[in-house]
Formats: C-alpha cells, structure tokens, sequence
C-alpha cells in the first residue's frame, strides 16, 4: 500500500513520531512516521515523510535563492512536512552575516507555506531569540531540534512560544537535556532520533521515565502535538 499522507500513515498504526531523522531505514524498522533531512534530494524519499530546507553547513555549497526555488518546487508534495533544517551555527567559518539572511529567507517561506520551521542552533540563541522577536508572523512554529541547553535556556525558548525537540542527549546523564525536558510544556515537546544510532523507542522510554509518564500517554501527547503543528489539526 502507497502512503500518500501522513494522515493516511497516522491511521495504519500507533505511530511514534519521530521528526528529525537522517537514517533511511527507520520506516521499516518500527512503526513510526519519521521526518527525514532530504537536502535538496527529493526523490529519496524512500516513500516517507522529509523536511527541505538550507543548512548553515551548506551555505558556501548552494546558493541561497536557488535553495529557496528547490523548497518552493516541492511545496505540494504531500510529503514534505517542514522547512528546515535551517538556522545558526557560530561553531563554523561561516559568518552570521551570511548565515542570517539564509534563515530569514527560510522563515518567510515556511511562513508562506504555512509549514514549520525545523531549527539548528549552535551557539547564537540570542541572535536567534533576536530574530523571533523580530519577525512579523507568530503563526508558523519554530522547533528547535535536538536540544541539550539548560533549563534556562528552555525556558527563555519556551516563553517565545518555540517547541523543543530532544534525541540521543535524553540517554546521556552527564547532558542537561534532561532537566530541560522536565521544564518542558507536553504541548511544545517533540521527540527525534536525528543521526544518532539508536531507536526512537528509546528515546521515548527514556522520556516517559524522566517525566513519569507511561509511553502510551506520551505517544499520544506527541502525536496531538504533531497534528497540531505538522498537519493544522
């Protein structure tokens, strides 16, 4: 049977909802509607779900209007779910001052679109809390994916009305982004496997036992939250 979309996907199973995902062998794995970082590759979407946008990695390799005409192509396709992942990293040779005008781009389109916006942020939250003050549209929802900051910082976040996503650093006890999971709202929290090498059910029991909840209850949280924001539900 062809999945044409996601609703359809959410209807054949108790889907874990994994919205960050680079490993092209999760939908066979475990019943799961994963979002996979496609850049630019939109005929490899291994009849799954994929997010499209600009990363700052990739600035000196794609230029910045030609990437938004790719994002734009792909608009209508029932798979793609989200603009990103786009954002800051001030831990690369490349300047903010090129970085920044890429990201707006990005927000402005999602904005259009009326898709969320799949964030990566290293070490420019303020920048990046500067521009979400900035702009004119509140409506499109920014989530930061793979989150490890501290409790502060999710806080500062969490007040701007940003959802946070937390992966792999959930297993790590030396991380905090346990403490800022437990900070975390149910309604702007996401789960996601990104790179790591482990299964999103991990990272879903090792959420549920920081936050006292049975999986059963946070699958379906984050399921309600993935309709709300992905689907306009």
């Amino acid at each position: 049977m062809k999945i044409e979309t996601a609703n359809e996907a959410l209807s054949l199973a108790d889907a874990y909802i994994d919205i960050h995902c680079h490993q092209t062998g999760a939908l066979q794995t475990i019943e799961i509607l994963s979002i996979t970082t496609q850049d630019f590759d939109v005929t490899a979407t291994h009849n799954g779900f994929y997010s499209l946008g600009l990363h700052p990695w990739h600035l000196d390799e794609e230029d910045a209007e030609t990437a938004l005409r790719k994002i734009s192509a792909a608009s209508q396709d029932p798979h793609l779910l989200a603009i990103g992942e786009c954002g800051l990293d001030k831990a690369i040779a490349t300047p903010l001052a090129m970085q920044i005008p890429a990201f707006i781009h990005q927000i402005t389109l999602a904005s259009q679109l009326g898709k969320p916006l799949i964030i990566h942020c290293v070490r420019a939250f303020n920048e990046l809390i500067q521009i979400k003050k900035s702009t004119p549209n509140t409506e499109t929802p920014w989530i930061i994916h793979g989150f490890s900051g501290k409790p502060a910082l999710a806080e500062q976040l969490l007040r701007h009305g940003v959802y946070l996503s937390f992966g792999a650093a959930l297993l790590n006890p030396r991380s905090h982004a346990g403490k800022a999971l437990s900070c975390t709202p149910a309604d702007q929290l996401f789960l996601e496997t990104d790179a790591a090498n482990v299964s999103i059910d991990a990272i879903y029991a090792a959420a549920a036992k920081m936050l006292g909840l049975d999986i059963a209850t946070l699958r379906q949280q984050i399921l309600s939250n993935f309709k709300r924001v992905f689907l306009n539900d």
